[in-house]
């Protein structure tokens, strides 16, 4: 029997994902899941970008520019410069997708058995970006009770080693909600200058901002343009998850160029999917205000009804469309298999995803899962109904 790779026997499992078998054993019983373990927009995407796809008189589909079609990158210089974003074509490159952009980002920075630094909770899936990249994660804790604010400058200071090349942080976060400041944002610009490693800010949640607070991106700070670069996509903003479409931009012509080697090798961005990316930035501003309006209602809903289930504790996230949940089980995952595997209310059920995935550092966040307030608000409000009745169902039954 041929032998595989270390590398891809070790690339671990999305927790987002992992439970998907189980779900889909549920619905072939007939049992109705409501997903709250996966960020899929149910709200529908810009008509241009729909029609723009509907309307095509493509007889082929031929290459485009490895970077992306430059008509696209000038729109997206007009959208960034809506956000105190001031950049050229010439600093974005088109990916497909965020989590190409992550990967072309990590193997351009990177050498094997480099670091980069990321506070935790994280979106699991830089775990396997950085595997795949041959990368070691060196995680921070950030905390449940404060909220998940950035730790203290020390903690990360202290992880910086020769082989760190790189902090990565997620701004709006996925999977806490967590906004982080401008003081915090320039304060890791100015780590990342005294040590010359690099700051990746994955801003695909920049919209989604509650409660009156401010995003500020890492491109806006005057001082770090050759120690920065964000990652952002149309999958969220614009409800095009399945476009795979996303960009880096960086004012480091070094470090594009030597993205654009990567970009090389897969040819060229999907044409249909650049397509209805670029349409749906010709939507109107009422487009994305509604969006955000529905968010923030769905999240204060989904708070309010969580807070009245006994022994739950809820982030109350500042961005994005998740929020961290600390459960009175030990075992969050098992909690969530048993969702999916025994239970069920009048033939309904929840999806959960175990926040313990989320972490790098073993043994932490057993007791925690990730809700993505993606459903409407009635259903919302009937899946925390189950929730709280499975709890009391599974307490008897490990008791």
């Amino acid at each position: 029997m041929p032998q595989l790779s270390r590398k891809g026997i070790k690339l671990p499992t999305s927790p987002i994902r992992k439970l998907v078998v189980h779900s889909d054993e549920a619905k072939a019983r007939g049992i109705e899941v409501f997903h709250l373990n996966i960020g899929q927009p149910d709200i529908a995407a810009p008509v241009e970008a729909i029609q723009a796809v509907k309307k095509s008189d493509l007889t082929l589909l031929p290459y485009g520019p490895s970077q992306g079609s430059l008509t696209y990158r000038q729109k997206l210089c007009k959208y960034y410069e809506k956000h105190a974003i001031e950049i050229v074509p010439d600093d974005i490159l088109v990916t497909t997708g965020a989590s190409e952009a992550l990967t072309f980002a990590l193997n351009v920075i990177c050498d094997a058995g480099d670091e980069i630094i990321i506070p935790e909770p994280f979106y699991a899936n830089y775990n396997g970006f950085a595997s795949a990249a041959s990368v070691n994660v060196i995680p921070v804790i950030s905390e449940f009770n404060s909220q998940f604010e950035l730790p203290p400058l020390e903690k990360i200071s202290q992880k910086i080693t020769e082989k760190t090349k790189a902090i990565l942080l997620c701004n709006p976060s996925n999977p806490t909600g967590y906004v982080y400041s401008k003081k915090e944002i320039s304060t890791l610009i100015a780590l990342a200058i005294e040590h010359d490693i690099f700051l990746i800010v994955d801003e695909v949640y920049r919209e989604f901002i509650h409660d009156g607070n401010q995003h500020y991106s890492v491109l806006q700070h005057p001082e770090g343009q050759n120690h920065t670069l964000m990652i952002d996509s149309v999958s969220k903003r614009y409800s095009l998850c399945g476009a795979r479409v996303g960009c880096i931009v960086s004012k480091n012509k070094e470090l594009i160029e030597n993205i654009l080697k990567f970009a090389h090798l897969r040819l060229s961005p999907p044409t249909y999917a650049l397509m209805a990316s670029e349409a749906a930035l010709d939507a109107p501003d009422s487009y994305l205000e509604g969006v955000i309006a529905e968010y923030g209602k769905r999240r204060n809903i989904l708070i309010q009804h969580l807070e009245k289930i006994p022994d739950v504790e809820v982030s109350h996230p500042m961005g994005a469309f998740y929020c961290i949940v600390k459960l009175p089980v030990i075992d969050a995952e098992d909690f969530s298999k048993y969702l999916l595997t025994d239970f069920q209310d009048k033939n309904q059920t929840v999806m959960l995803a175990p926040a313990q995935g989320f972490y790098s550092t073993p043994g932490i966040g057993l007791n925690e899962v990730r809700i993505a307030f993606i459903l409407d608000s009635e259903k919302l409000i009937r899946a925390t109904n189950i929730l709280e009745k499975a709890l009391t169902a599974y307490q008897k039954l490990v008791s």
